[in-house]
C-alpha cells in the first residue's frame, strides 16, 4: 500500500469542520472537485455514498463506505468500488483541537493502483494529491467563513405539470442537450460528450435578453427516465458554485418537470458587476431570476416537446 498526509490548519471549532466532512451530500457545492453524491443506505454512524468526482480532466465514480465518530472527530472512509487505475483506496479523516479555538486537519489516503502498475501509481498520487490540497483549502475557507458562508448559498427550484405526457418523453428532451441550440432559443452552442454512459461533459453559450453571451461548463450525471444532476465547472464570475438537478415525476394524468438550483455568491465579484452599492442579497435575487428565467423557457419547451408540439425555437 502508499501512504500519504496531508494537514492544513483552520481557525475553526473542531465541530464546525466535522459538519462540513459529514455531510458528504453537500460536498458539490463545498468541493472543487466533487460532482455529485449519493447516499446510498446508512445512518449518522455508518453510511454507504456513491461519489462522481473530477480527477484531472476525467470523471470517476466510486462507492465508498464511511465510519462517522463525531465524539472522537474522526471519519474514516474506504472504497468499496473502485474505478482503475484505482485498485483500492481507504483513509480517514482525523480532526484534532488546538489551544486557540482552532483546528488541525489530517486527511490520510492509503492506495494500491492495478497491478502495481508505475503508470498507474504516479496518475493516482498526483489526482490524490491535487484533490487533497484542493479540499483542505475550500474546507479551511468554509469552516472558517461558516456564518457567511450559509448567507451566501441559495436553492430554488420551479416545477411544471405537463397533462397527457410520457415521463420518457420529458426526460429525453433534457437529456438530449446536444440538440438543445436547435430547441432552446437562449442556447447558441452546445458541445456535448458522453465517454461513459450516463456521465455528459457539457459547454454551453448562453445568450440573454441583452443579448450578452455567456460560456460555462458543466458535468452532468444521468440517471435514465428519473433525474439528472449536474455541476458548473466553468462558473459565471458572479458564482463561486452552481450544482442543479432535473427531475421528471409521473402525476396524475402527466409528468411534473422540475428544475433545483443551488447557488454560492462570489462576494468578491458583486461590486463589479451590479455595482458598488449592491449586496450579497442583491447578488442572489440577480442569480435567481437569471437562472428561473432561462429554466422556464427550458422548461416550457420540454412541455411541448413531450406532448407531441413542435418546439418554437426548431421553427426558426
Amino acid at each position: 500500500m502508499n501512504d500519504v498526509r496531508h494537514t492544513i490548519t483552520a481557525a475553526a471549532a473542531p465541530e464546525t469542520v466535522y459538519e462540513l466532512l459529514a455531510d458528504a451530500v453537500l460536498w458539490p457545492v463545498n468541493f472543487h472537485p466533487t460532482i455529485h453524491v449519493e447516499k446510498l443506505d446508512g445512518d449518522s454512524r455508518t453510511e454507504r455514498i456513491r461519489i462522481w468526482a473530477l480527477a484531472g480532466d476525467q470523471t470517476k465514480t466510486w462507492t465508498s463506505r464511511r465510519e462517522l465518530d463525531p465524539e472522537a472527530l474522526r471519519i474514516t472512509f474506504r472504497q468499496e468500488v473502485s474505478q482503475p487505475p484505482v485498485a483500492s483506496m481507504s483513509g480517514s479523516w482525523t480532526l484534532t483541537a488546538l489551544p486557540d479555538g482552532g483546528t488541525k486537519i489530517a486527511l490520510d489516503h492509503s492506495y494500491r493502483a492495478v497491478d502495481d502498475d508505475p503508470a498507474g501509481l504516479a496518475w493516482i498520487a498526483e489526482v490524490t494529491d491535487r484533490n487533497s490540497r484542493a479540499e483542505l483549502a475550500n474546507l479551511k475557507a468554509l469552516a472558517e467563513q461558516a456564518d457567511a458562508d450559509s448567507a451566501r448559498r441559495l436553492t430554488f427550484e420551479d416545477t411544471i405539470v405537463v397533462d397527457g405526457a410520457r415521463v420518457s418523453d420529458a426526460y429525453a428532451f433534457l437529456y438530449e442537450a446536444s440538440r438543445w441550440p436547435d430547441r432552446l432559443p437562449h442556447v447558441s452552442r452546445m458541445d456535448l460528450q458522453e465517454d461513459e454512459p450516463g456521465v455528459q461533459v457539457m459547454e454551453m453559450d448562453t445568450v440573454t435578453a441583452a443579448g450578452d453571451r455567456h460560456t460555462t461548463k458543466s458535468v452532468r450525471v444521468c440517471f435514465a427516465d428519473e433525474r439528472i444532476v449536474y455541476k458548473q465547472t466553468v462558473l459565471p464570475p458572479l458564482l463561486s458554485a452552481h450544482t442543479g438537478e432535473w427531475r421528471v415525476v409521473a402525476v396524475d394524468g402527466g409528468v411534473a418537470i422540475t428544475s433545483q438550483h443551488t447557488v454560492v455568491i462570489n462576494p468578491e465579484a458583486v461590486a463589479g458587476i451590479l455595482g458598488e452599492t449592491a449586496t450579497v442579497a442583491d447578488a442572489l435575487d440577480f442569480a435567481r431570476n437569471a437562472l428561473t428565467g432561462n429554466s422556464r423557457i427550458t422548461l416550457e419547451h420540454a412541455k411541448a416537446f413531450a406532448q407531441g408540439e413542435a418546439s418554437p425555437a426548431a421553427q426558426d
